[in-house]
């Protein structure tokens, strides 16, 4: 092929699928722009390399969350709108056992169990955090995902089970009315104010050198990056080695062809609640102990990236969960380079749909569990 046909054939391509070329034109710009800015000084290398890690941690928080909801999808066939509302009940339920581990004898065990509702306790005065009170943010954890997964299937049990052969459109509905149950009965109980969690000045930090500076990380990121990478590759091995992970993806290949050569299928839809539950709650647990604050908004807030990221990495891919929260995490960090912060989550699904048009698909392609 000449030079006149290579020639030809990039401008058919530019005319068959303008948006494609725009799209790449973009990212270009963004990338030289960026670039500039490195070259002359007016962003220093060290500045990006934080925007980078704390994209990572949000993106591996998103990711982590992602993969429950896709899983759901997977095997359900319905988006699950009461996603964010786990997320929150997780993150109560593990934090009042930290409370409650943390303080236990130096306050009231009911004003512990209710994160310190009305200002009575406070976590900072507790001293939490995961080199002060390693104990207590192990218990949580482990009690945000345990706690998580009893919602998810108590949840099923009651609603959604009733209406399986319903259709997803119903059963997307039904979740809103969960979802809403829910955040209001945390409401009820914890109360709606928002309250700090953990003792900052307490975290440990560790600079790392790059280039022209210093970037800083503390023992709260590297507990969410060990805990979420540890997480993934469980559900990787999971799904890739196990007798049922190989049952459950056939089940979201074909749930009717899994049914007739015996695969369990109503035992194979709990399970994906109970893992999907888990992950859940300890995406919800996480957010927190990164953050150190809490809000019964929590979840609300984090449900449409968590959604941005599934269909930004396929729908029912668990590694386009992954990975799709990765870039949603990172577009919000690193976009702070161009636009103000008020304006970040818009820049994480204007990426969503600027990729999509590239690969309408998604970039893992296709309804599969894996």
């Amino acid at each position: 092929m000449g030079i006149s046909d290579t020639a030809t054939s990039g401008w058919d391509l530019v005319r068959s699928r303008p948006g494609t070329f725009v799209v790449v034109l973009l990212f270009l710009a963004l990338g030289l722009d960026l670039l500039g800015t490195l070259l002359t000084g007016e962003m220093a290398v060290a500045d990006l390399g934080s925007l980078l890690w704390t994209g990572l941690m949000q993106g591996l928080i998103i990711g982590l969350a992602g993969i429950g909801l896709s899983m759901t999808y997977s095997i359900l066939n319905f988006a699950n709108f009461a996603h964010g509302d786990y997320i929150t009940a997780g993150a109560f339920t593990g934090w009042s056992v930290t409370y409650l581990i943390a303080g236990f004898g130096a306050a009231d065990a009911a004003d512990l169990l209710l994160l310190g509702a009305g200002g009575s306790v406070f976590g900072a005065g507790l001293d939490i955090g995961i080199t002060t009170t390693p104990l207590a943010i192990l218990g949580g954890l482990v009690v945000a995902g345990l706690a998580t997964i009893a919602i998810a299937m108590g949840v099923d049990r009651s609603v959604f089970k009733t209406m399986r052969e319903a259709g997803g459109i119903s059963l997307l509905i039904a979740s809103v009315g969960v979802a809403f149950a829910l955040r209001y009965i945390i409401v009820f109980i914890y109360t709606p104010s928002n309250r700090g969690t953990t003792a900052a000045n307490l975290v440990p930090q560790f600079d790392v050198w790059v280039i022209d500076g210093m970037v800083q990380i503390n023992a709260h990121d590297l507990t969410i990056l060990v805990a979420s990478v540890a997480l993934m590759l469980g559900v990787h091995v999971l799904l890739q080695r196990t007798k049922l992970g190989k049952a459950m993806r056939a089940m979201a290949d074909n749930e009717n062809l899994a049914l007739i050569t015996g695969i369990p299928t109503e035992r194979i839809i709990q399970w994906t609640w109970i893992i999907g539950g888990g992950l859940t709650g300890v995406a919800g647990y996480l957010t927190v102990l990164w953050r150190g604050t809490i809000t019964f908004r929590l979840g609300w807030f984090l449900l449409l990236l968590i959604f941005a990221a599934v269909i930004l990495g396929g729908i029912g891919s668990i590694y386009g969960a992954i990975l799709g929260g990765v870039l949603i995490g990172l577009t919000i960090s690193v976009s702070q380079v161009w636009i103000p912060t008020d304006f970040a989550r818009a820049a994480a699904f204007g990426i969503m749909i600027l990729i999509l048009l590239l690969r309408p698909q998604g970039i893992f392609a296709g309804r599969e569990t894996a």
